[in-house]
C-alpha cells in the first residue's frame, strides 16, 4: 500500500482562522487519500510563502493575490470580509496625531490588505513594519506615532488606552457599499482540479462544522487569541466567520474586483488580476 501524500495547508495563528480550520486540525473532516499538515504562521509569512509557491493551499491577504494569481486559485470558502468594519489606525489616547501626514505608522506587513487599504486612503506617512501583535505596544510606548491594527486588536484597542483615528472598513463601506475583502484562501494550480476541489470542499465543511459547533470550536480558537477571553473571542470570530466565509458569492467577487481596481488606479499594483474563483 503506497504511503498517503501530504497536503500542507497554511493559516494564521488568529482566532478566526483557528475557528475555521478547527475541524480540519482535529481530523473531523479531511481529503480522501491525503494527510493534511497544518502550517500555522503569521499572515505576512504565509504571503511570502505563497510568493514562493511553497504550500499546496494557504490563507493569504487579498492584497497578495495579484502577485500569485498565476500559481494559485481563490477558493470561494474561507475568505474574511468586513461589513462596515476592518483594519483601523490607532494612536495613544489624548497624545497621538490627528492625521497621518508625516507620521510614523506601524504596519503588520507590506503584503497585507490593511497596508494596501491604508495606501489607498492615506499618504504622506512613513511605514514601520513589525509583527502585528507588537503594534499596539509600540504605539503605547511612543516608538511610532500610530499603528495599523488588525485581528482582535480591532475590538480591544480602547481597553489598552488607544484611540481610533481612521477606520478603513467604514471608509470602504461608505465608498463602495460592498463587503471589504481582507483575507482569502487559495489553492495551488498544480495540484490538479480534483484535488483542488477536494481541498475546497474540506475547507467549506470545516467552516460549516465550526459554525454548527460554535462553543466547541471557540474553545479551540481562544488558544490562538493572545490572552483574550472567550466572549471577546466570540465577538471577533463572528465578525469574520459568517455566511461570507462559507461562500463569497457574487458580492465577494465584486468586492475583490473593486479592491484591485482601486489599487491599480492609485498605481499600487501593476495590473488587475483575473479572478479565478474555485466554487
Amino acid at each position: 500500500m503506497s504511503p498517503m501524500r501530504t497536503l500542507r495547508i497554511g493559516h494564521s495563528p488568529d482566532a478566526d482562522d483557528a475557528f475555521m480550520f478547527y475541524a480540519l486540525a482535529q481530523r473531523k473532516v479531511g481529503v480522501d487519500g491525503y494527510q493534511l499538515a497544518q502550517v500555522v504562521q503569521d499572515i505576512e509569512t504565509l504571503n511570502q510563502r505563497a510568493l514562493d509557491s511553497e504550500l499546496e493551499a494557504t490563507a493569504i491577504s487579498a492584497a497578495a493575490y495579484p502577485q500569485v494569481a498565476d500559481r494559485y486559485r481563490i477558493m470561494s470558502s474561507g475568505s474574511s470580509f468586513g461589513r462596515g468594519y476592518g483594519p483601523i489606525v490607532v494612536v495613544r489616547e489624548g497624545k497621538g496625531p490627528r492625521g497621518l501626514q508625516g507620521a510614523r505608522v506601524a504596519i503588520p506587513g507590506t503584503l497585507t490588505t490593511a497596508y494596501l487599504l491604508l495606501r489607498i486612503y492615506a499618504s504622506g506617512f512613513e511605514a514601520v513594519k513589525m509583527p502585528f501583535d507588537q503594534i499596539a505596544e509600540a504605539v503605547l510606548a511612543g516608538q511610532t506615532d500610530a499603528g495599523l491594527v488588525i485581528h482582535e486588536g480591532q475590538v480591544t484597542y480602547a481597553e489598552l488606552g488607544l484611540a481610533k483615528i481612521l477606520d478603513l472598513g467604514e471608509l470602504w463601506q461608505r465608498e463602495t457599499s460592498l463587503p471589504l475583502p481582507l483575507g482569502i484562501d487559495v489553492v495551488r494550480r498544480d495540484v490538479g482540479e480534483r484535488v483542488a476541489e477536494s481541498i475546497a470542499r474540506a475547507l467549506r465543511e470545516s467552516i460549516q462544522y465550526a459554525l454548527r459547533h460554535e462553543d466547541e470550536a471557540l474553545a479551540y480558537a481562544v488558544q490562538f487569541g493572545r490572552g483574550i477571553d472567550i466572549e471577546v473571542c466570540r465577538k471577533f470570530v463572528r465578525m469574520y466567520v459568517n455566511e461570507d466565509t462559507l461562500d463569497m458569492g457574487q458580492e465577494g467577487r465584486l468586492a475583490l474586483a473593486a479592491l484591485y481596481e482601486k489599487a491599480h488606479a492609485r498605481g499600487l499594483i501593476s495590473a488587475v488580476p483575473p479572478l479565478d474563483v474555485l466554487d
